[in-house]
């Protein structure tokens, strides 16, 4: 048995089957990415200062309500300050609303949903600061902006902004905080708790003209270091990647997911439509926030039947995972559809929670051993599913792959059914706590099932 990979600690951690990291050896098993399920459509957009461009997308989940951030264009340009950022609210996910704010007066009326007007509404993009040091007037931040009308578009400029309600915003700096960089996308925003400090990623210009995603640091959201480009294995395909919606995963934040709307813009499937390419989401995994891994390149989220989204700008994941309170088996996201069509849509999508890819094992059987690795805790729990025939066995060994006494494969109750944490029972029981702390491998038999992740409680 070939050995590679170094002892990992995982602690007590949620560990997900998103990449190779945790597995050394495969047998007639693969990885295998979760397409998300297409639930019902939240929101559309029918008022004036919306208009049928509406996008960039962020949603918040905040002590018991959803909040949901968006651009209006307003008829507007993308240079024009008459660009709208747009606010609503949700209970349960699933039915929004968009309250009269009467911050801003759109033609005379104070009767709508707008939080911010200017060139900051292009690709506003905020956050709840959950950081220790978060101030209360600065419980929520934005960066927001383009390049001025007739200003090269590469002189591009994010201003940062904070609240205290998430609904009345302010500047927090008279000058914008990063500038030179072409900021015509949605540059979220995020606090990294592995790092203690905010993260912006962006989209910039390859030199060989593709779009493509980099990242900048801060330790104050107001000085910001110089951007460090995602990199990628030597294999992985070179594609436009028109926006990101990067995170930190709920549950498991030594994790980082992203949904890049991938953009192909030399395809056009609907000929009446005015503007050529196509998009679909694809979904991409990172341990430091820097190198990422594409274990699966191919569409995350597509199209689908509805002709309304083959056509450039769709299939838009909004920046944020929710977790609903009559769902909590689930990760609800949210995606932009019929973007540029007189009725552009909001839908949301679900996917397993913490089961956006899964080891795989198919009729035939297969099986999978992990890298050594030290845990704490005293019981494991997988996330699995399986058919009505399928199994799931689970052997401990020690670092040269020989069974421990009382948890080999023989020894394991044959798991079966679809758990989010079903506990893994030898004849002596589930306690491993007697393993803690030192290094072991797991061994997985896999007839018709999937893992999707594992923790030791």
């Amino acid at each position: 048995m070939t050995r590679g990979k170094d002892v990992a600690t995982i602690g007590s951690r949620i560990e997900m089957f998103v990449d190779n990291w945790l597995i050394e050896e495969r047998q007639g098993t693969e990885l295998r990415v979760t397409p998300p399920v297409k639930r019902e459509v939240v929101m559309k957009f029918d008022q004036p200062w919306e208009g049928n461009t509406v996008c960039y997308f962020t949603v918040i989940q905040d002590e018991g309500k959803i909040r949901l951030y968006y651009r209006g264009n307003a008829r507007a340009d993308d240079h024009d300050d008459r660009q709208v950022t747009c606010y609503a609210e949700s209970e349960d996910g699933v039915q929004f609303a968009k309250p009269a704010l009467g911050v801003y007066e759109y033609e005379g009326s104070g009767k709508n949903n707008i939080i911010w007007r200017g060139l900051e509404s292009h690709n506003f993009a905020p956050m709840k600061d959950v950081s220790p040091a978060a101030a209360k007037e600065s419980l929520f931040k934005a960066v927001g902006g383009v390049a001025p009308r007739g200003t090269p578009w590469t002189k591009g400029m994010l201003n940062a902004l904070h609240s205290q309600d998430g609904i009345h915003w302010s500047k927090m700096e008279e000058h914008p905080v990063i500038t030179d960089q072409p900021f015509d996308s949605h540059n979220i925003i995020l606090w990294d708790p592995n790092i203690e400090a905010y993260r912006c990623y962006a989209r910039y210009w390859t030199e060989q003209k593709v779009r493509a995603v980099h990242s900048s640091v801060s330790p104050d959201f107001r000085t910001w270091q110089p951007f460090e480009l995602n990199t990628y294995d030597a294999d992985v395909p070179i594609e436009h990647f028109y926006t990101n919606a990067s995170v930190v995963c709920p549950g498991a934040e030594h994790m980082y997911l992203s949904f890049p709307k991938r953009f192909v813009e030399s395809r056009k499937k609907v000929a009446e439509h005015p503007v050529s390419g196509l998009s679909d989401t694809v979904f991409m995994s990172s341990r430091d926030g820097l190198h990422w891994d594409r274990t699966f390149p191919e569409g995350w989220l597509r199209p689908g039947h509805d002709r309304k989204n083959w056509t450039e700008r769709s299939s838009m994941i909004a920046h944020g995972i929710v977790q609903l309170e009559t769902e909590p088996e689930l990760f609800s996201l949210y995606v932009t559809e019929h973007y540029r069509w007189d009725d552009v849509q909001l839908r949301r999508v679900t996917v397993r929670k913490h089961g956006f890819g899964s080891l795989h094992g198919g009729y035939r059987g297969g099986e999978a051993t992990t890298r050594p690795l030290v845990f704490s805790g005293n019981r494991l729990l997988l996330n699995y599913a399986t058919s009505a025939a399928g199994s799931i066995q689970v052997e401990l060994t020690d670092e040269s792959g020989r069974p421990l006494e009382g948890y080999a494969a023989a020894d394991m109750e044959t798991l079966y059914g679809d758990e989010l944490e079903g506990v893994v029972r030898w004849r002596n029981g589930e306690d491993v706590s007697a393993l803690a702390g030192k290094p072991v491998r797991i061994r997985f038999l896999l007839s018709d099932a999937d893992i999707y992740s594992l923790q030791f409680k």
